[in-house]
């Protein structure tokens, strides 16, 4: 379980394929502290720490091929820059939402408009099988950063960055046609799919 609450990037050094999976070997400055079995979200994807080299500050996640398939991983190149968040502690504030680390699926970028101070940036997503929608001033990750939804309309969706989350994340590296992660809010998503059955029972 995470906030949307991003520590800060890491980026990724090394890329292995076994079989069907993908081993990432990542660098970010916290990478001492971290342990075997840890699990951490990376551009908004949970992904279990299976190795740790503590003098680089070097870890390492695996991808199967259905988190390939759902998610912006299978863009990311050696070099990339990626937002990092740890699990979510119990005896602190809870300054996001509540974000599960489970992508949805993946958004693209069509347009960013700088606001003289701030960002606005619009996505795009394909709704064939989106399990929920977007509503102005609801909840949504990208990239695990927890934002506030402004524009909103079927397929599509913008929000608005400040110059601190533009600059300690990596939506200061997005341009149209940039592939993103998106997690719905967790309760629309149970909201809408009790709608649906209530609807299919009283056809």
């Amino acid at each position: 379980m995470f906030t949307g609450i991003i520590e800060m990037t890491a980026k990724v050094v090394k890329i292995e394929k076994e079989n069907t999976n993908y081993h990432f070997t990542l660098e970010v400055p916290f990478g001492d502290e971290l342990a075997i079995d840890q699990s951490m979200a990376h551009d908004g994807c949970c992904l279990t720490v299976v190795k740790v080299d503590k003098e680089k500050k070097q870890y390492v996640v695996t991808a199967m091929d259905e988190t390939m398939l759902k998610t912006n991983l299978g863009t990311w190149q050696v070099g990339t820059e990626v937002n990092v968040e740890r699990s979510m502690r119990m005896d602190g504030r809870f300054d996001g939402h509540i974000v599960q680390g489970h992508v949805d699926q993946t958004a693209t970028c069509t347009k960013v408009v700088d606001d003289n101070g701030s960002w606005r940036f619009y996505f795009e997503y394909e709704q064939k099988n989106a399990p929920s929608i977007t509503v102005p001033k609801g909840s949504i990750s990208i990239n695990g950063v927890s934002l506030t939804v402004v524009d909103s309309e079927p397929g599509m969706f913008s929000v608005a960055i400040i110059p601190y989350t533009y600059k300690v994340t990596n939506f200061h590296n997005f341009k149209p046609g940039t592939i993103v992660n998106i997690e719905f809010d967790v309760f629309g998503k149970y909201v809408q799919r009790l709608l649906e059955q209530y609807m299919a029972a009283n056809k």
